[in-house]
């Protein structure tokens, strides 16, 4: 049976797994923490790149110690081999008594096996403690298992009136340093930044994670039909030192593909639908990639485009205190809606305020 110190146990797993997020893909960002007789012996979360396991980990730290122990993981244990033996071998190995873990893993090579392999063996085998809070953390991994494609969080920062630049296109900075800073650690926590190429040829952004003293850099994905991009801008100039990815239509010349492969883009061709890129496809591919959290800033009609096609899971809304007017630029396109209730829909989970803006969070309804 389950118990408050189960439970304290469980939420420092969780913990642990969210140091992960962003570095870990397409594995999932697990924590796992080996206590026996109240003490933590080993604690562990996924290496950057996947590997060691959090459970191979905190089994390392533990030692000999282990025997007799309980592990708290937010994951199911793996029970397939792949370039390191099954976690649930190494719990067994270990002489770990009993595991404690929040959900099963749907991956099609674990799902349920990992328990089973443990139960076999004699281990006593709890589920569903923090279940919701550790489906929460690992909604890209189930996602891309589940649905074939990524988590996507839509980011917008935009004025009182929801508009992201002046008729003239000005747009920096509608919000101050603090929410931009929230913006680079919200980068850090998700494998990929997106934008479209309206984005990329008027703002020239490098899209990197800065001042935060962190050397990882997620993956930066352009969605440019024909792939008509500055082959002179920041993207372009540092494509071999930070993956960049170029999704594009069929139809884009080969001169340009020619042009970014030798920069060192890596290129995704996807099917096109009323002369645009398939929102459905481009998560689809993403998914294909091993990407599991992808972090979208824009623009407007591609934020139009993923809203309509039902793709976005969060919202991320940065507002500042200014008014910029009708005439100025909307934070998305238009959405082509014939009634009210056809409105994309979210729920409110958080609001807080961030220097002198808000910061806003939403959740799909």
């Amino acid at each position: 049976m389950t118990g408050e110190a189960d439970r304290q146990h469980m939420a420092h797993a969780l913990g642990l797994a969210r140091r992960g997020l962003g570095w870990v893909w397409p594995n999932p960002a697990v924590g796992c923490i080996i206590v026996k007789d109240g003490r933590i012996l080993g604690r562990g979360w996924t290496q950057p790149g996947g590997r060691p396991h959090a459970e191979t980990v905190a089994l390392a730290a533990a030692g000999p110690a282990a025997r007799g122990a309980t592990a708290y993981v937010t994951l199911e244990p793996c029970a397939h081999h792949g370039r390191t033996p099954p976690c649930a071998e190494a719990l067994i190995a270990a002489g770990v008594t009993r595991v404690v873990s929040a959900i099963e893993d749907p991956d099609p090579r674990v799902a349920g096996r990992g328990h089973a392999m443990l139960k076999a063996a004699g281990v006593s085998v709890e589920t569903g403690l923090m279940a919701k809070e550790a489906a929460l953390l690992q909604r890209g991994f189930l996602n891309r298992i589940r649905l074939g494609r990524p988590m996507l969080t839509l980011k917008l920062a935009t004025s009182l009136d929801g508009r992201i630049a002046t008729a003239a296109g000005e747009s920096q900075w509608i919000t101050g340093a603090e929410a931009r800073r929230r913006v680079h650690a919200m980068r850090a926590s998700h494998d990929a930044v997106l934008i479209g190429a309206g984005t990329a040829r008027a703002d020239d952004p490098s899209l990197t994670v800065r001042g935060l003293g962190i050397s990882h850099q997620p993956v930066r994905i352009i969605a440019s039909r024909n792939l008509d991009l500055p082959t002179e801008g920041q993207l372009a100039r540092t494509a071999r030192e930070v993956p960049v990815w170029l999704l594009h239509g069929a139809s884009t010349p080969a001169a340009a593909r020619q042009t970014w492969e030798k920069a060192g883009a890596r290129l995704i061709e996807l099917p096109e639908a009323s002369g645009a890129l398939d929102p459905t496809a481009m998560l689809a591919a993403l998914g294909e990639a091993g990407l599991t959290r992808v972090f979208c800033e824009g623009g407007g009609q591609l934020a139009a485009s993923l809203l309509v096609a039902g793709l976005v899971d969060d919202l991320a809304v940065f507002a500042a205190g200014t008014m910029l007017g009708a005439d100025g630029r909307p934070a998305v396109g238009p959405l082509g809606l014939q009634a009210l209730a056809d409105a994309p829909g979210f729920r409110l989970a958080s609001i807080e305020r961030i220097g002198v803006d808000t910061l806003s969070l939403w959740s799909r309804a």
